[in-house]
């Protein structure tokens, strides 16, 4: 007689983009400890320390002292967003992958409301901010910048800039990301989509920012990044690159490993 294999815990990976993020990394990893221990036992906790300048390197190497579950890659220069995400996705091991920034304006505690909506039907959970606590001008900004590119890119998620999110790793086994920049976010979100990945959306909340200020709000950055959309656009849409590579089969997804609850999204 045979024993039954007894079934894995779900793996786990979190993981901090940082860039000048040293007064609220720590608390950050600190709770993301507590909150993925809470899911599994087989988890890890990342921080990419983007070229920081403060003191994020030396808070961020610290944590790893005192967590055994923690690691910290530093880039030797700042490489963007894009870039920070990049390592991230690349350095992360476990089959799930948790991500937000290191800004404090999202609570890690609540990658369980993810975790939960993570069902055999889904591939992607997308948070998306109930309210957003920023001055008045971001908001405005925010809401025409999301409305012109999810018409632009035909995206059906409610709000491609919430960086908020838990995915099977698996998706870059077919998705490639090239962006260095913020839009990043957007070419993965049109990829995933495209490529036909379910996507499921809960709702998170967000913060003021605490500590250090946005990288984004300037009229330089609000430039750039508009050409940078244009461009993605360009390619994604117009030129459909990502849709030139040989063909593969419909992505299949296993069945959830232990631990995981929730209904199948509708």
């Amino acid at each position: 007689m045979h024993d039954e294999a007894v079934p894995q815990p779900a793996g786990l990976s979190v993981f901090f983009p940082a860039y000048n993020d040293g007064g609220t990394i720590a608390s950050l990893v600190i709770m993301a400890v507590h909150a993925a221990r809470a899911l599994t036992p087989d988890f890890e906790v990342i921080v990419v320390n983007d070229g920081s300048r403060d003191r994020t390197a030396e808070v961020a190497d610290e944590l790893a002292r005192l967590y055994p579950q923690v690691r910290v890659v530093h880039h030797p220069g700042n490489r963007g967003y894009g870039g920070a995400l990049q390592t991230g996705f690349a350095t992360a091991s476990k089959d799930y992958i948790f991500y937000t920034d290191g800004d404090a304006q999202y609570d890690p505690g609540e990658m369980a409301i993810l975790w939960q909506r993570l069902t055999p039907e889904v591939d992607l959970v997308n948070g998306y901010k109930i309210s957003r606590s920023d001055p008045l001008h971001r908001v405005v900004i925010g809401r025409l910048y999301h409305y012109i590119v999810k018409v632009l890119f035909g995206l059906r998620v409610r709000d491609v800039d919430c960086d908020f999110r838990l995915m099977r790793r698996a998706i870059f086994d077919r998705v490639k990301l090239e962006k260095r920049s913020g839009v990043i976010c957007l070419e993965m979100m049109k990829k995933i989509q495209d490529a036909g990945f379910r996507i499921a959306e809960a709702p998170v909340h967000h913060y003021h920012r605490a500590y250090g200020k946005s990288q984004f709000f300037n009229v330089r950055r609000i430039v750039r990044t508009g050409v940078d959309v244009l461009n993605l656009w360009f390619h994604l849409v117009v030129l459909r690159d990502h849709r030139k590579c040989p063909a593969v089969d419909a992505p299949q997804t296993p069945a959830p490993a232990a631990g995981h609850r929730g209904e199948p999204e509708p």
